[in-house]
């Protein structure tokens, strides 16, 4: 089977590089990241890496994963500020230290000893995203730590607006060894509280990727694939057997017994041991994009929808 490619919708702009890294011989995990840093790259995403939305604060804060099916080795980075291709210092936490993850100024101090250079996240358009909240929707609770959990209802309705950014990047690679990898980067919930980690750096819940069974990654409302493990529970029910219909159907069954007030969007994109891949929302029209080495260009495919109760798009 040739190398193919899968990624969320906003992986287009990375997922050519991807598959010409399979092309020369490269590897499922070099071509993860070579998908990623694109999108981490592109100020037009404001849900990932440069000129992606910030924190309450307004500091744009990153989380990244990446995982080996092979190995089940894995790196990660959450909160980190100031260095624009997190998924490449995560890939460094896997490869250099005897750790998985690094968060803040741990992370960053790494990302400095590894010769990766800071850069400005905060672009113009993306501040006065940021500035035009505060001051037309909620001037009485920037700085404030009471008002802003006592509004935290409406600004999470806020920040999942479908017209709104908030949809982080996923890759699943799979090379001509057989050999699969995932990743994902994000700049997170926007206007998140200082500090917050979602689901991108946590591997299990929005990454996994092992050999023999397939990978998962996910995208949406983090701390409800974070309380259900759902990147992992594809992989172990395509490991009971299930096919991947079924394996990510029944992981998307699992978030209904999650019980959450700010209950969102949540997005998986999955891929079995064989390469054959599809992707699943409880969001209606959601799509993501695939290319083989095969393929001149990428597809973009409809997620299989698969509602949550409570969630009213």
């Amino acid at each position: 089977m040739p190398g193919v490619v899968i990624c969320s919708k906003n992986g287009d702009v990375g997922i050519r590089e991807a598959v010409e890294v399979l092309r020369r011989g490269g590897s499922a995990i070099d071509a993860v990241e070579a998908g990623i840093r694109p999108v981490e790259s592109n100020p037009d995403d404001h849900s990932v890496g440069y000129s992606g939305l910030p924190n309450l604060l307004g500091q744009v804060e990153l989380d990244s994963s990446i995982m080996d099916g092979r190995t089940l080795a894995t790196g990660a980075v959450g909160a980190i500020k100031d260095y624009e291709h997190p998924i490449s210092i995560a890939r460094k936490v896997m490869e250099d230290l005897p750790h998985v993850i690094l968060v803040g100024t741990g992370a960053e101090r790494f990302a400095a000893e590894m010769g990766f250079e800071k850069k400005d996240l905060l672009t113009e358009e993306a501040r006065q995203v940021y500035e035009k909240l505060w001051t037309e929707k909620f001037p009485e609770v920037y700085g404030h730590r009471e008002r802003y959990l006592d509004r935290m209802r409406e600004l999470v309705k806020h920040a999942a607006d479908p017209e709104k950014p908030n949809e982080t990047v996923n890759f699943i690679a799979r090379d001509d060894r057989g050999d699969i990898a995932c990743g994902v980067s994000t700049s997170g919930w926007a206007w998140k509280y200082p500090g917050r980690l979602g689901d991108s750096p946590i591997i299990g819940a929005g990454n996994y990727a092992d050999n023999r069974y397939g990978a998962a990654a996910c995208t949406g409302r983090g701390e409800m694939a974070i309380r259900a493990g759902t990147a992992r529970s594809v992989v172990l029910y395509l490991k009971m057997g299930m096919s991947l219909l079924e394996a990510g159907t029944e992981a998307m069954k699992d978030l209904h017994a999650v019980v959450d007030p700010y209950i969102g969007s949540m997005n998986i994109v999955a891929m079995d041991a064989g390469g054959n891949h599809a992707a699943f929302t409880n969001s209606e029209g959601a799509t993501y994009v695939f290319m083989t080495t095969a393929m001149k260009e990428p597809e973009e495919k409809p997620r299989i929808l698969v509602p949550t109760p409570g969630l009213t798009r």
